[in-house]
């Protein structure tokens, strides 16, 4: 089978797909996978370059975002039945309740373990979940990390209900479905970006007001000007180091901040006078549990929200699907067909 594999020299230049064995036949609890379709996200950049935290094996399988077809199942496999479409999990050891230390061990396609961007995945039925059948396989694919991180940043910020106001930022998967996500729920969205074009695509699917970051670096003040001073209930930080000065200045006093991404860095200096003096909550999203993804696609399907797809590539070209996204201008998610 073919897989696509962190490049010995984590140059995403010198990405290509790799011939490797097909998996054993699965064992207890297992499924196999023939994936059809597989969404990429900010981390499989950083895996396939090595940076950080996220340096793994050289060999390791990239990827965490698939939807499939099962082909085989294991002894004890009772959740799914031959010819279930499925779509993964990153976490497949937290299937319900609080995160701990057991249930953050396995990561798909890093550091601990393998991925999904392989032609046939061998994994646990346990971290699988059923995919909805209005989506096609680009969409079901763009779901698992981006769409239940911003869920899972909604719902515990509070913001998802009729009259809040929430702040996103860019354009990428998680701020989209975040935007997509609180405009169903009937907040209110005030939506940024460096892009004009962008900014009236984000108007189309909902944002009540938009700002340009690169007009303004303090555009913490414009978000207050733009709610009479008082501030959005919930900021969803894309940019990390970039930008959580910015989006601490944006939120309301007794609001919520959900750091969700580090395009802009790892580590920041915070000006804690504004967290305090505001009360503020600083609120660290870790993608979600299976049972929060389930919860999720339910809530989408019964408000037919569909994912923005940006382009989807066939798994042979995985190398410009990655350019595309360190370059910085998609709009929605990027995927791979198989």
């Amino acid at each position: 089978m073919r897989t696509l594999e962190t490049p010995f020299s984590h140059r995403l230049e010198d990405l290509a797909p790799r011939d490797r064995p097909e998996p054993q036949p699965p064992g207890r609890g297992q499924v196999l996978v023939r994936v059809q379709a597989a969404g990429l996200n900010y981390r499989d950049l950083l895996v396939a370059t090595g940076h950080d935290r996220w340096l793994s094996p050289a060999d390791r399988i990239l990827g965490s975002d698939a939807v499939g077809t099962i082909i085989a199942t294991g002894p004890e496999t009772e959740r799914f039945a031959i010819g279930s479409r499925v779509i993964t999990t990153i976490l497949p050891k937290w299937i319900s309740g609080p995160l701990t230390p057991e249930k953050r061990k396995g990561g798909l396609g890093g550091p601990a373990a393998d991925g999904v961007f392989a032609e046939t995945i061998c994994l646990d039925a346990a971290g699988l979940v059923a995919a909805p059948a209005y989506l096609t396989n680009a969409e079901a694919a763009a779901v698992p990390v981006a769409a239940l991180t911003a869920w899972h940043a909604l719902t515990r910020g509070g913001a998802l209900r009729p009259g809040a106001t929430v702040l996103v930022e860019g354009t990428g998967g998680v701020s989209l479905f975040a935007l997509q996500i609180a405009v169903a729920a009937g907040a209110t969205v005030i939506a940024t970006s460096s892009s004009e074009a962008k900014l009236e695509r984000l108007r189309s699917l909902g944002a009540s007001a938009t700002l340009n970051y690169n007009e303004r670096a303090d555009w913490g003040e414009e978000v207050l000007k733009l709610t009479d001073g008082r501030g959005v209930d919930l900021a969803v930080d894309i940019g990390g180091a970039a930008s959580l000065n910015q989006s601490i200045k944006a939120t309301a006093m007794g609001g919520v901040v959900s750091i969700v991404g580090l395009v802009g860095g790892l580590r920041a200096e915070i000006d804690l006078g504004e967290v305090f003096q505001k009360n503020l909550r600083l609120d660290g999203i870790e993608t979600g549990s299976r049972t929060m993804l389930e919860e999720m696609l339910t809530w989408f399907e019964d408000k037919r929200i569909k994912p923005v797809i940006d382009s989807t590539f066939p798994f042979d070209d995985a190398r410009d699907a990655f350019l595309r996204l360190r370059e910085g201008r998609h709009f929605g998610k990027v995927c791979l067909s198989f």
